[in-house]
């Protein structure tokens, strides 16, 4: 059985509640440069994975499955920079960084696979 559809992929679900997680931890932030750039990043990178997908050739898919790596590594970044501007508390940002490397485990899992 393949896969049709991009909502069909484990990692785009799983970038999906990740973003909501991130909304979720920054949407009271007073930091609203900071909040926006985290929640942009988050949003992005179930949005390359969907974009890539449905570009229907492997080259492109995997482009756009880098560029949401990419992304996936920004927000673990601000998540380390968000600890120590005491935006988030670490124990939250740690099990958020647990998520995203999750998820970057996962695409370049995909991105192999399309090799």
């Amino acid at each position: 059985m393949s896969i049709q559809k991009f909502e069909e992929l484990l990692v785009w679900q799983k970038s999906q509640d990740f973003c909501v997680s991130i909304y979720e931890n920054f949407s009271k932030s007073s930091d609203y440069a900071f909040r926006d750039q985290i929640t942009r990043a988050s949003v992005s990178i179930s949005n390359n994975i969907a974009e890539g997908f449905d570009r229907n050739t492997n080259p492109d898919f995997k482009r756009f499955l880098y560029f949401a790596t990419g992304s996936t590594s920004e927000v673990r970044s601000m998540l380390y920079l968000g600890v120590r501007l005491h935006l988030i508390e670490k124990e939250v940002a740690e099990q958020l960084i647990s998520k995203s490397n999750e998820i970057s485990k996962m695409i370049f899992g995909l991105i192999k696979s399309l090799k």
